[in-house]
């Protein structure tokens, strides 16, 4: 029995479950820019703040794109984060700010942060994420197609 609780891992552990990391150093062109990786629900990228990243999301209906940080050796919190959520040939955008005291607070309280965005065409889908707080991160992916959120009444 204790060696069945021993095995859960720690907390980044536990956010990135059965994941495997991508070095995110390809060259994916999307919107007149260039990627890193694609970004899947078995895959998830690390690196560090301040910094930005780049990566392509593959949508194959409208769903909800969720980008989660989980942070390790936070050093400073910065003034702003910003998450944006391209639609196909960056026709439109979402974008989500945070704070610098709103990323790591929700960081230590919840465990990571996430934002989403309801994107509706098919196709390739440029992420960028970048923040000026001082902190390694590990960031994944999650869609959820809107079919099923609406039918499960989320």
């Amino acid at each position: 029995m204790a060696l069945l609780l021993g095995g859960c891992g720690g907390a980044r552990e536990q956010f990135l479950g059965a994941r495997v990391a991508d070095r995110c150093d390809g060259e994916w062109p999307v919107c007149r820019t260039i990627a890193g990786c694609i970004l899947g629900d078995r895959s998830y990228v690390e690196g560090r703040f301040p910094g930005s990243n780049r990566v392509v999301v593959q949508l194959f209906e409208p769903s909800t794109v969720t980008l989660s940080l989980f942070l390790a050796e936070v050093a400073g919190t910065g003034d702003e984060t910003r998450i944006s959520f391209f639609e196909t040939e960056c026709r439109d955008r979402v974008r989500r700010t945070l704070s610098g005291r709103a990323l790591v607070g929700e960081a230590e309280t919840r465990g990571w942060v996430s934002r989403e965005a309801d994107l509706s065409d098919v196709g390739d889908h440029l992420l960028e994420f970048e923040s000026d707080a001082r902190a390694r991160y590990f960031a994944k992916v999650d869609v959820q197609p809107l079919r099923l959120k609406s039918a499960s009444g989320n």
